[in-house]
């Protein structure tokens, strides 16, 4: 018997027994589709949040109070002998192959103007901000660079909370309270949307001196970096190393590199994308049973057919590769049919619900469609055999 004829007649087979054959290949279907759906959720939630680290550029390293390692806008509780001030920011500022530094100091207060007030996020910054975070001014002008005004009682407005707090109005010159102190606006962001869990559009952004005293803090949060991106950045860091040990007399700060950050995080995030895919191959562990279970009966069912088979000369290995054609034509079937589930689902999520993250994992996916072969193999050995074992005689008197 040929390869064509064994396919032919084991497609035969699985197409008049269509009701068991559905049943057989429903688990392994919505194994499959479970696969892919998780997948594609752990990989879009994996691709987003890179996204997120890797939005203001990868030549970015921070600096942050401690010889401890974190991650992201620091918030720890700082417990260094000196704090890293706004003089250090303007230090790694002027070494060779640094672009721009900036000094960061973050919090939340009440902003008031007349009639109207709102808590939001307000970032204490320099000049450098734009730059640095990739962020261009709507109208009006940032932070100034000159001395004279890095302390003065200066504002720019994130574009959600111009609004919220003036309307259509322009905010350009109107004044506004932040704590105790009162502010003079000078420039209104575009939108830059989310980052990291804070709406850089319901923000406002002070000089970092000003935000020191608002929060009534010794030390800055970070000192965030840019560095010339064909310069390797172990130069770099090795640079920012040497001045600030000079500068506290001990290495009393920890540098994060972008490429720490994002190492960190893929792994992180990789672990989390294979966990879900493992949530998803339990549905196709189940659908291998049922595959186990079906082929089981049938194999009870079928004696007769066998015995005749057998009788008119078919060798047990022809028999077992009958038998195990059906159970792949029904693996086959649910691999392909559940990928298609899983997609459309996949694409229906995209379309209705566009603020999760979903990208299809064609890795996951093709290991998702050969493993459910391997199970429509390995479950349908057993019942293979058994088949190809029994007598002819005795099968035919069942008859």
């Amino acid at each position: 018997m040929t390869i064509f004829d064994l396919a032919g007649l084991s497609l035969r087979t699985v197409l008049n027994q269509k009701l068991r054959s559905s049943l057989t290949a429903l688990g392994l279907i919505i194994g499959i589709a479970a696969v892919v759906i998780l997948t594609s959720i752990g990989q879009g939630i994996h691709r987003f949040v890179l996204d997120e680290f890797t939005q203001f550029g990868t030549n970015l390293l921070a600096i942050t109070p401690g010889k401890t390692t974190t991650f992201g806008i620091s918030g720890a509780t700082i417990s260094t002998v000196r704090p890293l001030t706004i003089g250090d920011a303007e230090s790694v500022g002027r070494l060779p192959n640094v672009i721009a530094a900036m000094p960061m100091v973050q919090g939340n207060a009440r902003v008031e103007t007349i009639g109207r007030h709102r808590r939001a996020n307000v970032f204490g910054v320099s000049s450098a901000l734009p730059e640095i975070w990739k962020i261009n001014v709507a109208s009006g002008r940032f932070l100034p660079e000159d001395d004279q005004s890095a302390s003065r009682a200066f504002a720019v407005l994130g574009s959600k909370l111009a609004t919220e707090l003036f309307g259509r109005a322009n905010p350009l010159g109107e004044r506004i309270r932040i704590g105790g102190d009162r502010y003079r606006i000078i420039g209104v962001m575009e939108s830059k949307g989310q980052m990291l869990g804070f709406d850089l559009d319901d923000t406002v952004y002070i000089p970092a001196d000003k935000a020191l005293e608002l929060f009534n803090r010794q030390s800055l949060m970070e000192i965030d970096v840019i560095y010339n991106p064909d310069i390797s950045v172990d130069i770099v860091e090795q640079a920012i190393k040497d001045l600030l040990i000079r500068r506290h007399g001990f290495e009393d700060f920890t540098i994060i590199t972008q490429n720490k950050m994002l190492e960190t995080m893929d792994s992180v995030l990789s672990i989390l994308t294979l966990g879900v895919g493992a949530l998803g191959g339990i549905s196709l562990l189940v659908g291998s049973v049922g595959i186990l279970t079906i082929m089981t009966i049938a194999v009870s069912e079928r004696i007769s057919e066998i015995g005749l088979l057998r009788a008119l000369g078919a060798e047990r290995r022809v028999v077992f590769q009958l038998f195990l054609a059906e159970a792949l034509a029904l693996s086959l079937a649910g691999g392909l049919a559940g990928i298609a589930v899983g997609m459309l689902t996949v694409q229906l999520i995209v379309e209705f619900i566009p603020a999760l993250p979903v990208q299809l994992a064609w890795d996951y996916l093709a290991a998702a469609f050969v493993l459910s072969l391997a199970i429509g193999m390995a479950a349908g050995v057993m019942p293979a055999i058994k088949a190809a074992r029994l007598n002819p005689l005795e099968a035919l008197r069942t008859e």
